[in-house]
């Protein structure tokens, strides 16, 4: 059923040309039905308001059309570097690229001036903290090499489940040092170098004979001891960062027959967190 102040609302708004305010007032109703009834007809060029930042907008682009920057057309308009950005970004502020690069090579001196300072200072303290750290070491003796190596595979080796008993010691990394470290744990142990088998897994881009014969040289191993590399299928669409000469991808070592290596550092293990129990509950007691 046609609404009867429909044909009044559209005449009031057509030849009278009132805004939605003035034909509420003369008709007494909502804003809501006022706007249902008026739904589809155009509102009078007068009620019209222009978008505040128009003109600002519009300055914005004769500015960069100068050849002013972002920051400048923000400090010169009043408004937000982002807000001058997202209407200039469109126009590039300089289509000769001599010109942008020479900008460019300005920027990174300027920043390189203004963060070399802070830059080198850094870099001595760290080697200053680091050479302090390396006199807390010292030498590592026979039980510091057991403590570290069992901490370590219980971090990064293969460790039994309740589903799955595990029978043979598997340690995998990337980091050549920890692995050396690892390696002279199991000497420890009575594991010499020759023991163990070693396996490289590498993405299937990389050179994997290069990388074996890297670790054979970094770590000293025997290259017989090397089984078959496992490549890993390359994902073209993924970006990786661990590629070029440095990529050398993971070290497996297993230690056959290692039952009872593995029950030792479980045992260690075991120990360790005894006695991080032990020392906790003693501090928390009152």
């Amino acid at each position: 059923m046609t609404d009867p102040l429909a044909a009044e609302a559209r005449r009031l708004r057509v030849d009278e040309q009132l805004s939605v305010a003035e034909i509420r007032a003369r008709l007494g109703i909502g804003r809501d039905r006022v706007y249902a009834l008026l739904r589809g007809v155009p509102p009078p060029e007068w009620t019209r308001r222009p978008r505040a930042r128009d003109d600002t907008r519009a300055e914005a682009l004769r500015l960069r059309a100068a050849g002013r920057s972002v920051n400048q057309i923000a400090a010169q308009l009043g408004v937000a570097k982002s807000t001058a950005y997202q209407w200039v970004r469109h126009l590039p502020l300089d289509p000769d690229d001599a010109a942008a690069e020479r900008r460019r090579e300005h920027s990174k001196a300027m920043t390189e001036a203004r963060w070399s300072a802070y830059r080198e200072a850094r870099d001595a303290a760290q080697v200053a903290e680091h050479a302090r750290a390396a006199g807390v070491v010292g030498g590592l003796g026979e039980r510091d090499l057991l403590m570290l190596g069992a901490a370590i595979y219980w971090c990064e080796g293969a460790k039994s489940k309740p589903w799955r008993r595990a029978v043979t010691i598997q340690f995998v990394n990337t980091d050549p040092g920890l692995l050396a470290l690892f390696l002279r744990f199991l000497e420890v142990c009575g594991v010499d170098r020759t023991v163990p088998t070693y396996r490289v897994s590498i993405h299937e881009s990389a050179d994997a004979e290069a990388a074996v014969r890297w670790w054979v040289g970094r770590l000293r191993l025997p290259a017989e001891r090397f089984r078959r590399t496992v490549l890993k299928r390359h994902n073209p669409t993924t970006v990786r960062r661990n590629t070029g000469d440095t990529y050398h991808g993971c070290l497996v070592i297993t230690v056959p027959r290692s039952r009872e290596l593995y029950w030792r550092i479980e045992g260690m293990i075991a120990e360790l967190f005894r006695i991080a129990d032990e020392v906790q509950g003693k501090d928390a007691a009152p």
